[in-house]
């Protein structure tokens, strides 16, 4: 059994100089093959690193929306010139986030715009980070026929009628350890009826820790337990889940299984 973390931050300060052993670990719980997502200056050079140092590893650059202040010329020349690197696979993460954010919307619809085109430009898929934001995300992404070049929507955490809008746009649907937890409804519900061949897993890692073991910092190696709860609710196997959410990652990202 293979499984493959889409959207995990290897790169960030909890892991730092112990990356070689969460992999290892993560390949005794069968994750394999990871994407590692940056969103700064740091995170993506960080990505970019370890995708350098590790085979099984691909880089995910972009600016995220809470850094929507500090996206200058200079950032987003660097961010061209990165995209372009050896296996870096998507564009990301970008989107909105009005969460924390109550003042700069414009401009983070005008940096996550400008990414999309740049993201069309270079034929990659786009890694959509959306948090109270889910109508203004959904606009810009039917505005920029995302179909054309792909997108998934990390961790993704809306109703159903929303799952079917974006699935509607051609978006990938990847699921974090927010699917594992009592309290989400909803996104139980959207788990239960995305279509198979849409279905992605991540864990987000170090946040979003899935059930068993909620509270204590998320790995990439709890993969796992995502594809768990995603086969429970579905009333599949692990292994069918794994084995799915695998092949579209793959193939999503354009790496060789």
């Amino acid at each position: 059994m293979q499984i493959f973390d889409s959207h995990t931050h290897l790169n960030d300060g909890p892991f730092a100089g112990r990356e070689a052993a969460y992999i290892q670990h993560a390949s005794e719980l069968d994750v394999t093959k990871m994407a590692i997502v940056g969103s700064d200056a740091n995170l993506n050079r960080g990505a970019l690193d370890l995708a350098a140092r590790f085979d099984n590893l691909y880089a995910i650059v972009g600016w995220h929306p809470e850094y929507a202040m500090d996206y200058t010329r200079q950032v987003a020349d660097e961010l061209r010139q990165q995209l372009q690197q050896p296996k870096v696979i998507a564009v990301g993460e970008i989107g909105l986030d009005y969460h924390w954010d109550s003042e700069h919307h414009v401009q983070q619809q005008k940096i996550f715009r400008e990414q999309i085109e740049l993201a069309h430009e270079l034929h990659l898929p786009i890694s959509v980070h959306t948090r109270d934001a889910l109508a203004d995300t959904y606009a810009i992404l039917k505005d920029a026929h995302i179909d054309e070049f792909g997108g998934v929507m990390h961790s993704f955490n809306g109703s159903v009628d929303w799952l079917n809008k974006f699935l509607d746009l051609g978006m990938m649907i990847s699921f974090s350890g927010v699917v594992s937890f009592k309290n989400a409804p909803l996104v139980h519900e959207a788990a239960k009826v995305v279509p198979s061949d849409r279905l992605m897993v991540e864990t987000d890692a170090p946040y979003l820790t899935p059930t068993p073991y909620r509270g204590k910092q998320n790995e990439p190696g709890y993969t796992r337990y995502v594809v768990e709860a995603i086969a429970k609710l579905r009333g599949e196997s692990v292994a069918t889940i794994a084995a799915q959410t695998y092949a579209n990652t793959t193939n999503f990202f354009k790496v060789a299984p």
